[in-house]
């Protein structure tokens, strides 16, 4: 992204109606220390791929199955269960940068919320993680998973469309950053206009997605992923 762009950006932000006085400290960074040496103990064992689309985020990253959905793709999982956006700023360095990657996918936001962050507060994070993506490696295509709808989570679902809604604004603003809408398809299924989506979604705890979510989620990533491979 150049540094026209990026000013582009954070003009814009504040235009949406987001103030810049958002809380991005993450909450207690040194829990999730022993999840991130796992991750570097790994890369020892097991030499990741070379320049891999890093997958990174919350529990709905660290239970996707990457290799049952997209098998033979060069696709790392760093998704840490309970992560806020700002817990994946924080470990940037240490979760991403890393891998020279081709590409970032990122899920997070949603225990932001549980955790009682505003609209303001995520796509302030959001920001932050698109910034330290840029000047770390510039140029690097991100895909941000909408803020899903959940059942578990379904009264908060107001103040995540609303941030989900403002992210989507600042991808479209810019070359380098993707918003993929599953939301959209998720409310789709809702029994009756208004509700939560349908149940078959996701797991028992109407929180985390069922294989059948997961490959919803696909269909609504398949066509990004896919022209990436092709460029």
């Amino acid at each position: 992204m150049s540094r026209l762009v990026l000013l582009f950006v954070f003009l814009l932000w504040p235009a949406l109606g987001f103030g810049q006085t958002a809380n991005l400290a993450p909450e207690t960074p040194a829990k999730w220390e022993p999840e991130i040496a796992k991750f570097e103990a790994a890369d020892r064992t097991t030499p990741p791929p070379a320049r891999p689309v890093v997958f990174v985020g919350s529990s709905s990253i660290r239970k996707w199955d990457l290799a049952a959905f997209w098998p033979g793709q060069p696709y790392l999982n760093r998704g840490f269960g309970g992560s806020r956006l700002p817990d994946s700023v924080y470990y940037f360095d240490r979760l991403v940068k890393p891998y020279h990657p081709t590409a970032i996918v990122l899920y997070a936001g949603d225990n932001d919320f549980a955790k009682g962050a505003t609209a303001e507060d995520v796509v302030a994070s959001f920001t932050a993680f698109a910034t330290k993506l840029q000047q770390s490696l510039p140029g690097t295509p991100l895909l941000f998973i909408a803020i899903k709808p959940s059942r578990k989570r379904w009264a908060m679902w107001p103040e995540m469309a609303k941030a989900n809604q403002a992210i989507a604004q600042l991808c479209e603003a810019s070359p380098v950053l993707d918003f993929a809408d599953i939301a959209t398809p998720m409310l789709a299924t809702a029994p009756e206009p208004g509700t939560a989506p349908d149940e078959s979604l996701f797991e028992k705890d109407g929180l985390h997605m069922s294989p059948k979510g997961y490959a919803l989620w696909q269909t609504v990533l398949q066509p990004w992923l896919g022209a990436l491979r092709a460029s």
